[in-house]
């Protein structure tokens, strides 16, 4: 550990007990890209944030964009700030992000100045029923972070300022180690693996030997392919209409895909399993595929829905009950879900990589955004680079 430095003299920050290393110098202001009105960004100077006792400061060195970015910048949720819709509040969105730990909150020890991270979103306060669960993604206090209600609650991105800015602050419990073999970028995605981990860990985590069904070649959804074929299920089978994602989720482990523009893709499901698929993990959400999984899953069999639709739907709850099928919903990447991810990956038991397929420096961040949003050049995952050099520990790792 190095020696404490002087403490950094930060507009509305206390810096006082905060740990900070010559050789990483923290300044008074960051570069931080600031929502105003709806899908309106636009890169300002904002005080850079001390960290509390639990707490760390990252240095962000590269973010990845999530479909959920761009519904809070359009919608506002499930962003939640100061109780009310993020705009106009000097908020910072962003939160698939990992960095350099740049300073250190009072007593923290169980990390280095100096050392590479990447996140999870949540937090939670630590102290209402589901956060004592484990469920700290479904914190009772989501929300409540602010003023004189402040309940300790923190998901950034969401409820607490997020990663699209050159500094932003983690409690430790949100920090993994990033192995020196893994690049910038595909540190980003370990939320995106770890929100597939959660899905099958709700499922029951042990799918060994058993038939998994993902809908929908999102990046989740790839994801969720390559996190089954990591824990021995099979077969694997992945239903979308885009080939060229399908190709990928080949690579990825999947043993068939299905078009369901070509073909049924129930008949086929059950074709490949016999009397229907043991899990099935929605990455689509909509009625249809709502629908479909419950008529591939066989009976006993379970289901996730790791996306949701936008409005109600009609789905077959006579089939699901009559034939004991259990269903599920996962917020984010609980119980921890992303340390297993990060084991996945640093491993090397899947290659993350290939999700992502574009790169865009800080100050081009609403052309990244466009990328994602209308999947400009068959976008998939559109990573923000803070670094010009982060391609140097893939390099490497090759």
């Amino acid at each position: 550990m190095t020696d404490p430095a002087p403490a950094v003299t930060t507009a509305n920050a206390d810096w006082s007990g905060v740990k900070t290393s010559p050789d990483m110098p923290v300044p008074d202001q960051m570069r931080a890209w600031v929502l105003g009105e709806p899908e309106e960004l636009t890169l300002q100077d904002k005080p850079v944030p001390a960290p509390g006792k639990a707490e760390a400061l990252v240095r962000i060195d590269a973010v990845a964009i999530c479909a959920t970015d761009l519904e809070i910048l359009t919608y506002g949720t499930p962003a939640l700030i100061e109780g009310g819709p993020p705009f106009n509040k000097g908020f910072t969105p962003g939160h698939e992000y990992m960095g350099t730990i740049a300073a250190l909150g009072p007593g923290v020890d169980e990390f280095e100045i100096g050392d590479r991270v990447t996140v999870e979103i949540h937090a939670g306060c630590g102290q209402c029923k589901r956060c004592r669960m484990g469920m700290y993604t479904s914190c009772h206090n989501y929300g409540l972070n602010y003023g004189d209600q402040d309940k300790g609650h923190r998901a950034n991105g969401f409820t607490t300022d997020g990663g699209f800015a050159e500094y932003a602050v983690n409690n430790i419990n949100t920090m993994i180690k990033v192995p020196d073999t893994m690049s910038d970028e595909e540190a980003t995605l370990v939320v995106t693996a770890g929100t597939s981990m959660y899905g099958l860990t709700e499922l029951g985590g042990l799918v060994a030997g058993e038939s998994v069904v993902v809908i929908g070649p999102g990046p989740i959804g790839l994801l969720a392919v390559a996190v089954a074929k990591a824990l021995g299920a099979s077969p694997v089978i992945l239903v979308g209409t885009r080939e060229n994602r399908n190709a990928i989720g080949k690579q990825l482990g999947a043993d068939y895909t299905i078009n369901p523009k070509d073909e049924d893709p129930v008949a086929r499901v059950k074709e490949l399993t016999g009397k229907g698929a043991d899990y099935v993990v929605d990455c689509a959400g909509n009625e249809t595929t709502v629908n479909q999984s419950v008529h591939m899953t066989n009976r006993g069999g379970r289901i996730c829905l790791a996306a949701f639709p936008k409005t109600a739907v009609a789905f077959d709850l006579g089939a699901l009950a009559v034939n004991n099928i259990y269903l599920y919903g996962i917020r984010g990447e609980g119980r921890s879900a992303t340390h297993r991810a990060m084991a996945f990956m640093a491993e090397k038991r899947f290659d993350a990589r290939l999700v992502h397929t574009h790169t865009f420096p800080m100050e081009d961040l609403n052309t990244a955004l466009r990328y994602a949003k209308d999947r400009v050049d068959d976008a998939i995952k559109v990573v923000v680079s803070m670094r010009q050099n982060s391609k140097a520990a893939e390099q490497a790792a090759e």
